[in-house]
């Protein structure tokens, strides 16, 4: 049975969360493209967080988190997004997030501690290395060209990554590299943990992108006779991709509960100014073409968070919930982007001004629709599924 009803103390948590957003990180929001925070702001929020006893609601406690299950993490997570800043302070942004779930679930004991350890802490940040630029891997990961050759010493990597997130700063890259060739696409790559300072990869540059605010850019990395020992393979060899799918799932999940946090800030904010500003003689909330986006922006925004709640249910039971977190994402992706394009169509000149978040807002969240799968992609997916299922070929 599905339960609705939130928990008192995720509840309270929850109301924790958001006083603290409002408190410590909206003062420090930046409008107008500043770039991401620093390394010494990131570090003082994070204290003040662990001091408030809601850092870490996705981690072991064993590592000063909170061990919640992914129903509490939704609506954890749904209130830090409301500031850029809430996921950095809990330390629950990508792509840390989604790597320190990766090593959860794969990484051996001297893994965990030589790189789960201090990312957990949020002593270290760092990236996954799987896009590629063409002809190599993007939506279809099945092209991956980047090549990991077996030595007498480990293994040698060669190949160019592209748009690596957080790839600039990063103390490690989890980089994924074709170990043999399958016809299937379904095996054939590996997954290695290579240190900053190894001296085979090398951060290229920083591509200049339409958001500013991911710490450490979106970066081309590349790997030149990369020289890693067997210890650095995270896994098994030839089971890259079926590790990728473990780690984009509920990765796809917590981007849609961070998100959806922003787009119910965007929506609040249009909301109030709705009910101040006056034309023509009424308030903008008494104008039927304003009212009526905003009531589309709260009809779609509450059947985000179900979609969110019912996939993040079905990874509690222990289910895959492939199909239902592409259709989350799908859904979600694009319904925040409405939201926030309402909130500034809404707040008009106000809107695209730097006055308020909402321009930043908007120009951060409308790469969602790409990353972690277009929504073409998914669409596709989710189609290909449903003929499967059905008995038809699609």
């Amino acid at each position: 049975m599905i339960e609705f009803e939130i928990p008192q103390d995720v509840r309270a948590l929850r109301d924790r969360v958001r006083a603290f957003v409002d408190r410590e990180l909206l003062p420090l929001e930046v409008t107008g493209g500043a770039g991401p925070p620093d390394p010494e702001t990131i570090a003082a929020v994070r204290a003040k967080a662990r001091a408030a006893g809601i850092y870490g609601p996705h981690l072991p406690r064993r590592y000063g988190g909170l061990e919640l299950d992914w129903r509490s993490i939704a609506v954890v997570f749904e209130a830090a997004g409301r500031s850029l800043l809430g996921p950095l302070a809990i330390n629950g942004a990508a792509p840390d997030e989604g790597n320190m779930h990766l090593l959860r679930e794969v990484g051996t004991a001297e893994q965990h501690e030589r790189y789960l350890k201090p990312l957990a802490e949020g002593t270290v940040r760092s990236c996954f290395a799987m896009t590629e630029p063409p002809p190599g891997a993007g939506s279809d990961p099945s092209m991956l060209r980047t090549r990991a050759r077996k030595t007498a010493e480990g293994w040698s990597i060669h190949g160019k990554k592209w748009f690596i997130s957080g790839a600039e700063g990063a103390a490690f890259a989890i980089c994924m590299a074709r170990t043999s060739d399958d016809p299937t696409g379904r095996r054939g790559a590996t997954m290695f943990l290579v240190d900053a300072d190894n001296p085979g990869m090398k951060v290229e540059r920083r591509i200049e992108t339409l958001d500013h605010m991911t710490p450490g850019g979106h970066c081309v990395v590349m790997f030149e006779e990369c020289q890693v020992d067997d210890a650095a393979m995270l896994g098994e060899v030839d089971e890259g991709f079926r590790y990728a799918q473990l780690r984009l799932a509920p990765a796809r999940l917590t981007h849609c509960m961070r998100w959806l946090g922003v787009a119910t800030r965007a929506h609040e904010i249009a909301v109030g100014y709705a009910a101040e500003r006056t034309a023509f003689g009424r308030r903008l909330s008494e104008h039927q073409g304003v009212a009526f986006q905003l009531a589309d922006t709260e009809i779609e925004l509450h059947a985000a968070r179900l979609m969110i709640w019912h996939t993040a249910w079905l990874l509690d039971r222990g289910e895959r919930a492939r199909h239902e977190s592409s259709m989350a994402k799908t859904f979600v992706a694009e319904a925040v982007f409405r939201a926030v394009d309402r909130a500034v169509q809404v707040c008009g000149s106000l809107g695209v001004s730097n006055d308020i978040p909402l321009a930043t807002f908007l120009r951060e969240s409308r790469p969602f629709r790409i990353y972690d799968g277009p929504s073409e992609v998914h669409r596709m997916a989710i189609a290909a599924r449903l003929f499967r299922r059905s008995g038809s070929v699609a």
